[in-house]
């Protein structure tokens, strides 16, 4: 209810909006807990609720990912992503991460080196039912986005 109550927006209603997502994505049972006593992935969609809680219109999540093992960052992503489809939220994701930016976005746009600008928007198109990011890794059209992505990138290793 953090946010909220920055806001000065803490009404039943909301308060009521908020123990709702709490249950309908398997935290209520935690709602008492401190951060350090949550997964990793619990903290990171927790840290969702809080912000879908004020109810964005858009929301910016820049490098959320970064900080989790590569096994709880790809089930995280997969949690996150049907929770900003169940809830029709709009999400700009910053990563430099080419596999999470094809596997959760419908377009992803590529800058350039400082002073960043647009280089490129490509629109991703899995063409599959039930898209997860998992799915999408599984997908023949996820090698064939990664490559262009990562030779547009210009990468030298």
């Amino acid at each position: 209810m953090l946010g909220l109550e920055i806001r000065h927006i803490r009404t039943k209603e909301n308060e009521i909006y908020v123990t709702n997502l709490l249950k309908k994505y398997g935290l209520y049972d935690f709602k008492d807990k401190y951060p350090s006593e949550l997964s990793g992935g619990m903290r990171q969609r927790v840290a969702l609720i809080r912000t879908l809680a004020i109810r964005p219109k858009i929301l910016l999540l820049d490098e959320a990912f970064s900080a989790l093992d590569s096994q709880t960052r790809m089930m995280v992503t997969n949690d996150i992503y049907k929770i900003l489809r169940a809830e029709n939220i709009t999400a700009l994701i910053v990563t430099h991460d080419i596999s999470e930016s094809i596997s959760m976005s419908d377009r992803v746009i590529v800058l350039t080196n400082r002073p960043a600008r647009v280089k490129n928007i490509h629109t991703i198109d899995f063409e599959i039912q039930n898209r997860t990011p998992i799915n999408c890794r599984k997908s023949p059209k996820f090698s064939e986005y990664f490559d262009s992505l990562w030779k547009e990138l210009d990468v030298h290793a």
